[in-house]
């Protein structure tokens, strides 16, 4: 890191970045297709000038066949919102039927633009509320297209809201997990995405009790964050490839968690969780889930009256998976794990449309919102 500082300091920031680069593939800390995509980065500068970097979140290698091969190394890289531009457009059976909204919002903390999907379905009183955050490199309407949430939303009447990272607040659109500033309520990154929701709960008249928050990768690892810090609005936490509230408190010791999870502390309150992982996952560890499904269900009783008690089982939907539930004492699920085997960082049951998905597995959206609207009853 010094020697990163100096050569920043003699105006040689793309030194610094190669620097920082061998670093991390010497601790371990880079996966093996995050290299190629460095070799592709060190061809030039981003379109904005600034240096490229690790992507935290390329795509998986059955997509990254599909796309454009990279020309000479002289030409520059694409900025990232136009690379995945080129993404095939969504079959006319995947797109829902309901409203898009273009909105933005803004508090102390900073200013995010969102979409908001509303159903065409009409509502039977106040509508449930999903908020869904994408993952590094992708954007709102990539990450709708990729986990078809809208389509599933609109089956059970529900409003999906999608907040976007700013490419000034991360250069590859990640939600910054890894920063302590951005792990505390009211304040950075969840404080806007709070207030976000608070205002759409508002202007659409939604269920404020059946508010659930889900994420993919870096969304995941903030959707851990909202659910530890604002219990008392997300009703319920999808994790998918993500990583536990407050694993890092900083980019190394965030990539570090992400190769070789650590103990995470337990909540104040139990929230109900869902968690997906695959467990051939090169970029997130599969422990990470392990870590996230702990650090939730942990801080439910472990005896007596109200106590979680645990069931398996194993199945297929194009991948096997084993899924572990644990539910309360009433029945219901307060806690789910899915180990999908063989699948690598992507959401599962995705669509060919969006970024980062794998068709192969059980359809992750599906799950997660029947495990969501359970919480307080449909």
């Amino acid at each position: 890191m010094m020697e990163s500082a100096k050569l920043v300091r003699s105006n040689n920031p793309g030194g610094a970045a190669d620097v920082i680069q061998r670093a991390l593939k010497q601790a371990g800390l880079v996966a093996p297709q995050m290299d190629a995509m460095r070799d592709t980065a060190q061809a030039g500068s981003g379109a904005d000038g600034e240096p490229a970097f690790v992507d935290l979140n390329p795509p998986p290698a059955f997509q990254r066949a599909s796309m454009p091969r990279k020309t000479a190394r002289k030409s520059p890289l694409p900025k990232t919102a136009d690379f995945w531009k080129q993404r095939p457009p969504a079959a006319p059976e995947e797109l829902a039927p309901g409203t898009v909204i273009d909105g933005s919002f803004a508090c102390s903390a900073g200013q995010r633009r969102y979409k908001l999907y509303i159903p065409a379905k009409a509502a039977q009183g106040p509508r449930p509320l999903v908020v869904m955050l994408h993952g590094c490199t992708q954007d709102a309407a990539d990450f709708a297209a990729g986990t078809a949430m809208n389509m599933v939303a609109e089956e059970q009447g529900c409003l999906v809201l999608y907040p976007e990272q700013d490419r000034s607040a991360n250069h590859n659109g990640c939600w910054n997990w890894f920063d302590a500033a951005q792990q505390q309520r009211d304040q950075g990154e969840p404080a806007i995405i709070a207030g976000m929701t608070r205002k759409v709960v508002v202007e659409q008249g939604a269920d404020a009790k059946r508010v659930f928050v889900a994420g993919l990768s870096a969304g995941g690892a903030m959707a851990a964050i909202l659910g530890a810090e604002y219990p008392d609005l997300y009703a319920a936490v999808g994790v998918h490839s993500g990583l536990a509230a407050g694993s890092g408190k900083d980019m190394i010791s965030g990539l570090h968690a992400m190769k070789k999870p650590g103990k995470a502390a337990t909540l104040g309150k139990a929230v109900p969780i869902i968690v997906f992982h695959g467990d051939a996952d090169h970029l997130v560890n599969p422990g990470n889930g392990d870590a996230v499904l702990r650090q939730f269900a942990d801080a439910h009783p472990r005896s007596g009256d109200g106590a979680l008690t645990k069931e398996s089982s194993r199945g297929e939907a194009g991948r096997t998976y084993t899924k572990t539930s644990w539910r309360d004492a009433g029945g219901r699920r307060h806690a789910e794990q899915w180990v999908v085997h063989g699948a690598a960082h992507a959401w599962m049951g995705g669509k060919a449309s969006g970024s980062h998905t794998d068709a192969n597995g059980p359809c992750a959206s599906t799950e997660m919102l029947n495990f969501f609207l359970e919480q307080a009853g449909k």
